[in-house]
C-alpha cells in the first residue's frame, strides 16, 4: 500500500482536521524512522497513517481501538501484517512490543504531537525545531501534557532517542506544508 492509497482509505473514515493531521504526522515520523530500523519506509508510513483509522467509529472507546481499526483494513483487502499492527499498536489492550516497527510506531504516536507543539511554539515554524528543542520539552511534563512520554522512551533501546528526535522532526518537516506548519513562523490553517 502506497501513501496515496493509505490516505484516500483514511480520508474515507476520519474527518476531522486535528485527526487526521495527527495520522499523517505520524506516517511521516515512522517513514524517517524505517531506515535507521530496518524497516520498510512505505510500509511503516502507511501504517502510521492507517494506525488510528477506527478512532472516529469508535468514538474513542479504547476498548475496541484498534481491533475495529483492522477490521475496517481486512475489509478493504489492506495487507494482514498492516491490519496486525494497527490492531495491536493500542497500548490499553495489547503489550509486549519487541519488534522494531512495533516500538517505533509506540514511540511516533505519541512523538508526532510532541513535535507539533514545540513548532506552534515556534509560531507553526517547524524548521525551527531541533533535537534539543524537543529533548528539553521532552524533560517538561506540563508541555504536551497529552503525549505520553513513556511510549517513546523504549525506542532508545533501538535508536539513541536524539537521533529518533531527529528522524521525528525530518519527517514532520518534509510534510510541514501538508500539516499547516510553514517556515514563516505562522500556521496556516487551510488545506
Amino acid at each position: 500500500m502506497d501513501r496515496t492509497e493509505a490516505l484516500a482509505l483514511l480520508r474515507q473514515h476520519v474527518k476531522g482536521e486535528s485527526l487526521l493531521s495527527h495520522c499523517i504526522a505520524t506516517g511521516a515520523v515512522m517513514r524517517e524512522a524505517a531506515v535507521p530500523l530496518g524497516g520498510d519506509p512505505a510500509e511503516w508510513e502507511a501504517i502510521g497513517i492507517l494506525h488510528d483509522i477506527d478512532f472516529e467509529a469508535v468514538e474513542g472507546d479504547m476498548q475496541r481501538h484498534g481491533i475495529r481499526g483492522a477490521e475496517i483494513l481486512a475489509a478493504a483487502s489492506v495487507d494482514e501484517s498492516i491490519c496486525t499492527a494497527v490492531k495491536r499498536h493500542n497500548h490499553h489492550l495489547f503489550s509486549g512490543y519487541t519488534t522494531p516497527r512495533e516500538v517505533a510506531l509506540q514511540a511516533a504516536d505519541a512523538i508526532s504531537g510532541l513535535v507539533i507543539a514545540c513548532a506552534l511554539v515556534k509560531g507553526g515554524a517547524v524548521t525551527q525545531v531541533t533535537e534539543k528543542t524537543v529533548a528539553k520539552k521532552f524533560r517538561e511534563k506540563g508541555f504536551a501534557a497529552g503525549c505520553d512520554r513513556d511510549r517513546i522512551l523504549p525506542v532508545g533501546s533501538l535508536l539513541p532517542l536524539p537521533e529518533f528526535y531527529g528522524c521525528a522532526i525530518r519527517g514532520i518537516t518534509r510534510l510541514k506544508e501538508e500539516l499547516g506548519l510553514h517556515e514563516g513562523g505562522e500556521m496556516r490553517r487551510e488545506r
